[in-house]
């Protein structure tokens, strides 16, 4: 399960590889891709997904009769880094390139290592565009810092300025116009840098595991294969896996549009079902935001709650937030807790301190468009939004497990009860 992990990682810089990595394993698996911009033609017992803005997914399982209730699970493709601005080239000296900062990256992370670049580029063609995607794939940048020499107190501190300080270097001067060569003809780019260290497996018995972009690919990973491995049931079984969670959601393709809302109300059109159907099966349903958690930091255990501190390889984190800025109440924590226990995995709690502030989680955003009974979780890791990140090397196996459980069940309420099974 590791090594998955790790190679997935590694194939997805940014968010356009990471959905066109998840949609390949759909494919390889029967799944029949959809466009939005087509008439959908759904079945019973069929297997579907579609894609927006070439970064977002959502896949879905339909049952062999009619759906009561639906089991999702959602993550996010996307990780702090830097865009790459239009006519980024700036020649002096050197050739370096002019970005801006995406998300709340720790900057310090990403001095002094091998970057690269890859998105998607636009390119003409007879009669409008086509989008591709495009990774340098190679050690082509890197930020370097500057020596203690010249800034004696930078390690006390240091509050660094993105369009003085951390503009990657490319090449000498020689190299103008190396870079627009290398992307070749366009009609626009979306360009972000990447840190192109490899994923390890580490420690006294390898129980750790460190690599780039662990925040959200490690969830976004083990939610594409749990859903693909999982049991035919009568729900209703979804999957999605959002863009742009670091930058607010508020995008076409993020958690915070009509994507999720639209595709399940088009899904149950086309399996000639009216309203009522999805309503019913909404209220029955659970949804799983899965989003990697803080774990007890080994140098700085005053910045964790004094009750709630979870470690890594301890099991599936289950969030809670008093102003809902994570979903999870008393029933849905509940629910999956029990489907943890029937999967066999161990899980433990996050809150953050009473007196810190915590940031929300596509769970709050996407419920606010299709409302379901909804639990955040996710896993404990070290250094979130550095660029090279670490989380526990067991943890991972644990997720699959609960989301393939999760995914083989159907949830169904009689009354104030509420039945966890596999068949309705």
């Amino acid at each position: 399960m590791t090594g998955e992990l790790i190679d997935f990682i590694d194939r997805s810089p940014v968010s356009f590889f990471a959905a066109a990595n998840i949609a390949k394993m759909l494919d390889e698996n029967g799944f029949v891709r959809l466009s939005e911009a087509e008439e959908w033609k759904i079945e019973n017992g069929g297997r579907y997904y579609c894609v927006r803005n070439d970064s977002s997914l959502i896949a879905f399982c339909v049952p062999d009769g009619k759906y009561k209730s639906i089991t999702a699970a959602a993550a996010h493709t996307d990780s702090p880094s830097f865009r790459i601005k239009p006519n980024a080239e700036m020649a002096d000296s050197y050739v370096r390139l002019d970005v801006e900062g995406y998300g709340g990256m720790i900057m310090s992370s990403w001095l002094d290592r091998p970057l690269s670049a890859a998105g998607r580029v636009m390119r003409r063609t007879e009669n409008g565009v086509r989008s591709e995607l495009f990774d340098l794939d190679r050690d082509s940048l890197i930020i370097p810092s500057l020596a203690i020499h010249m800034e004696r107190d930078t390690n006390k501190g240091h509050s660094y300025n993105i369009q003085k300080e951390l503009l990657p270097l490319y090449g000498t001067a020689r190299m103008k116009g190396g870079f627009f060569e290398e992307i070749g003809e366009n009609e626009g780019y979306d360009l972000y840098l990447y840190n192109r260290m490899k994923g390890s497996v580490w420690g006294r018995d390898g129980e750790f595991i460190s690599a780039p972009r662990l925040d959200d690919l490690e969830c976004a990973f083990c939610i594409a294969k749990a859903f693909i491995d999982s049991a035919q049931t009568p729900a209703l079984r979804v999957m999605a896996v959002f863009d742009n969670e670091e930058v607010g959601s508020a995008t076409r393709q993020g958690a915070d549009s009509d994507f999720l809302s639209e595709t399940l109300k088009r899904l149950n059109s086309a399996l000639g079902y009216g309203r009522e159907t999805l309503l019913e099966a909404k209220a029955a349903g659970l949804m799983v935001s899965a989003d990697n958690a803080h774990a007890l930091h080994p140098n700085h255990a005053d910045k964790a709650c004094p009750s709630n501190r979870p470690l890594m390889n301890g099991g599936i984190v289950i969030k809670h937030s008093a102003n809902r800025r994570y979903t999870t109440d008393a029933l849905s924590e509940a629910l999956f807790r029990r489907i943890c226990e029937r999967a066999g995995v161990p899980y433990q709690f996050f809150t953050n301190r009473s007196d810190m502030p915590g940031g929300s989680t596509l769970g709050n955003i996407s419920n606010g468009h299709f409302s379901m009974n909804c639990v955040d979780i996710g896993l404990a890791q070290l250094a979130m939004h550095s660029a090279y990140e670490t989380a526990g090397a067991r943890d991972a196996e644990y997720l699959y497990r609960a989301l393939r459980e999760l995914f083989s069940s159907a949830i169904e309420i009689k009354g104030n009860e509420y039945i966890i099974t596999e068949d309705i």
